[in-house]
């Protein structure tokens, strides 16, 4: 069943995820698609409850738009229909980087370097405006390698990076890529960006998640209390400098990950030209799938 909110009318869901439904949708005043994104402000219809959430969407889809950027999915629009928020977002065609972690379809070293890179770009932009992802992990990030489009997306997590606490003391996020002090309870800031960042180049060069565990518990302790695997040892023929940078990006300790995620967007271009370089000269593969 097609819906509405606001302008725009649902033509068909393109995910589902813990907390809201994102749908291709038509923006009907001027034809133009859209990522819808729906998010419940009330799980169980208590008034004061609804009125608290519905500030708190309104104030970070709001703060969020602002954001423009090469490598960021614009904002477009935001409001509420009923007890659901929407955030409308650029649409980006082609695929997000979700289908490339899997072990048979990982992208070449250099080509990791330059997504991610742009990707890193992207949250140094967001962090300068003051803003926080908390949501940084593959299948938010949009590729379409025909245009050579980066775009990351779904910033209907985004906050502040001085925002208190919700009401709970819930922090929203996918646990696998949230940082240590994220999973203790803590507040999300630029260094809780770059450790997922850490996450998804190490699971992009991998074909696995540097920490894995079969129930929350158990991940909880184990990104907790050890050090993400070296780099090398699942990937020997990838250089010192790379893995000690996927090491800085996943320390535990958020003082040690590196200064900023410009920082990082540096180190990252300086990483994938030398990739590149070498995979032209037929020292790797030069070409992604």
């Amino acid at each position: 069943m097609n819906l509405t909110y606001g302008p725009y009318r649902t033509v068909r869901l393109l995910g589902e995820g813990a907390v809201g439904r994102v749908f291709l949708a038509i923006d009907q005043t001027s034809g133009r698609p859209v990522a819808l994104k729906l998010l419940p402000l009330s799980a169980d219809g208590d008034e004061q409850s609804l009125k608290e959430a519905r500030s708190r969407f309104l104030i970070e889809a709001y703060a969020t738009r602002g954001l423009s950027h090469p490598h960021v999915a614009a904002v477009l629009d935001a409001g509420e229909t009923g007890r659901h928020g929407w955030i409308a977002m650029e649409f980006v065609p082609g695929s997000d980087l979700s289908r490339y972690v899997r072990p048979a379809r990982l992208l070449p070293e250099a080509v990791v370097l330059q997504v991610v890179g742009k990707v890193a770009q992207a949250l140094a932009h967001a962090h300068r405006a003051g803003i926080v992802h908390r949501d940084v992990k593959p299948s938010n990030v949009r590729v379409d390698w025909a245009t050579d489009t980066v775009k990351l997306t779904d910033f209907g997590l985004a906050r502040p990076d001085d925002a208190e606490a919700t009401r709970t003391g819930l922090v929203l996020g996918s646990p696998s890529y949230m940082a240590p002090e994220l999973l203790a309870g803590g507040l999300p800031t630029p260094r809780s960006d770059l450790y997922a960042l850490g996450v998804m180049l190490f699971e992009m060069l991998c074909g696995r998640l540097p920490h894995e565990a079969p129930t929350l518990g158990e991940l909880l302790r184990s990104v907790a209390t050890r050090p993400a695997p070296d780099l090398r040892s699942l990937r020997p023929e990838l250089g010192v400098d790379l893995a000690d940078l996927v090491a800085r990006l996943l320390q535990t300790d958020p003082a040690q990950r590196p200064g900023s995620a410009a920082d990082v967007a540096a180190r990252l271009g300086e990483l994938g030209s030398a990739a590149a370089s070498a995979a032209s000269s037929g020292a790797g593969p030069k070409s992604h799938p």
